[in-house]
């Protein structure tokens, strides 16, 4: 059932025409291109989540990387060797919940379990800065990921903006606490039946600059561990 369900919402998300700004300079980007990909046919359209349909875990991210995944169509996947998807899949290996520690191209074999990625905005936005409005534009792609997985009970933010996003969709359903509890890297809030886990996001600003640690965001995914292994279902 929540494999069939997914099916649905990716259909949803890649047909995704809310934000003509992100659209517009995701097809532009996919135009121009990065000439490290000049020969590549860059995906260029909402990047769906990915994973185990039956995960427990539900990493949320910011959104594509320009020549990352509007290029290769798979969260945190092709923006370089070092770069954030790589950061991510180290420590979610390291926890047990990637099969490989890189995530280079969609044909590379990483499979995920008991965890699924999403985001909080699906088209790459200019600098990396989605507008307010296009957050709020593109919250209903992952409340629908998020319902459609069942067995889903932790969620780990990864930076500040997808924290406010996971806030305001538990809101939403009237699963969130007030006031809403503050951002702050390796926090672990309680709300309606849900876990939510903050880490900083592996962006290259964040892990070049020694603000986020490998053993840092190892530590976020070991306590979705331990929250996995205490916990019962919701």
């Amino acid at each position: 059932m929540a494999q069939s369900s997914l099916a649905s919402v990716r259909d949803a998300i890649i047909d995704c025409n809310r934000c003509p700004r992100l659209r517009n300079y995701c097809t532009r980007v996919g135009e121009i291109k990065k000439a490290a990909y000049r020969d590549e046919v860059y995906w260029a359209r909402p990047v769906p989540g990915f994973g185990d349909p039956e995960a427990r875990l539900v990493v949320i991210g910011l959104a594509p990387a320009a020549h990352g995944a509007n290029r290769t169509g798979r969260v945190f996947t092709g923006d370089g060797t070092g770069g954030s998807g790589d950061f991510l899949m180290r420590a979610m290996y390291a926890a047990g919940f990637a099969t490989i520690p890189t995530s280079r191209h969609p044909g590379d074999g990483l499979m995920l379990r008991d965890a699924f990625i999403s985001a909080a905005v699906r088209c790459a936005p200019p600098d990396n800065k989605p507008l307010p409005s296009e957050e709020a534009a593109c919250r209903p792609h992952l409340e629908a990921e998020i319902r459609a997985l069942t067995r889903a009970r932790v969620l780990l933010c990864l930076g500040k903006i997808a924290f406010d996003a996971a806030w305001r969709m538990l809101e939403g359903w009237g699963a969130g606490v007030r006031p809403r509890p503050a951002f702050a890297h390796g926090a672990v809030y309680e709300a309606g039946g849900w876990s939510v886990i903050a880490t900083y996001h592996p962006s290259r600003q964040n892990t070049n600059t020694g603000r986020l640690t490998p053993p840092m965001l190892e530590a976020a995914f070991v306590a979705a561990r331990r929250l996995l292994a205490a916990g019962t279902p919701r």
